[in-house]
């Protein structure tokens, strides 16, 4: 009834890859869209280019770090690794911002508290909904 994965002739491999992918895209897609409402709450009227442009940073970094960092492999203990993953990410995603929106690093700090606000405040809900986690 249930072939294997050879039997069936699907490629972990790939299988594997395109679910790194997608969920990399789901996250940029996540990051884009609160990165612009906390731009907007925070500078005023902003395009949606650099959200995008920004929002591929955090994406990458927290799932890769997830995925192939620190998943695998334990450096103190599970929640200090998560306490580092997220460290790291929100300072990819500071650079990202600063850059993006060309603001120095005190505004970038800012708006990068506020960006993880309007996440936090967005993934609760969404994940009450769904269960995601």
């Amino acid at each position: 009834m249930f072939g294997t994965v050879a039997q069936s002739g699907v490629d972990p491999v790939v299988t594997g890859v395109v679910a790194v992918v997608v969920t990399i895209a789901v996250a940029w897609l996540f990051y884009a869209l609160t990165l612009h409402l906390a731009a907007t709450f925070f500078i005023g009227d902003v395009p949606t280019q650099p959200a995008a442009a920004a929002g591929i940073v955090p994406a990458v970094v927290s799932v890769l770090l997830g995925r192939y960092g620190l998943a695998g492999t334990s450096l103190v203990s599970p929640s200090t690794d998560l306490a580092i993953a997220v460290l790291v990410t929100l300072v990819a995603d500071w650079l990202a911002i600063g850059y993006a929106y060309d603001l120095d690093r005190q505004a970038a700090a800012i708006l990068v508290a506020l960006h993880l606000a309007f996440s936090v405040a967005l993934i609760i809900p969404l994940n009450n909904i769904f269960g995601l986690v």
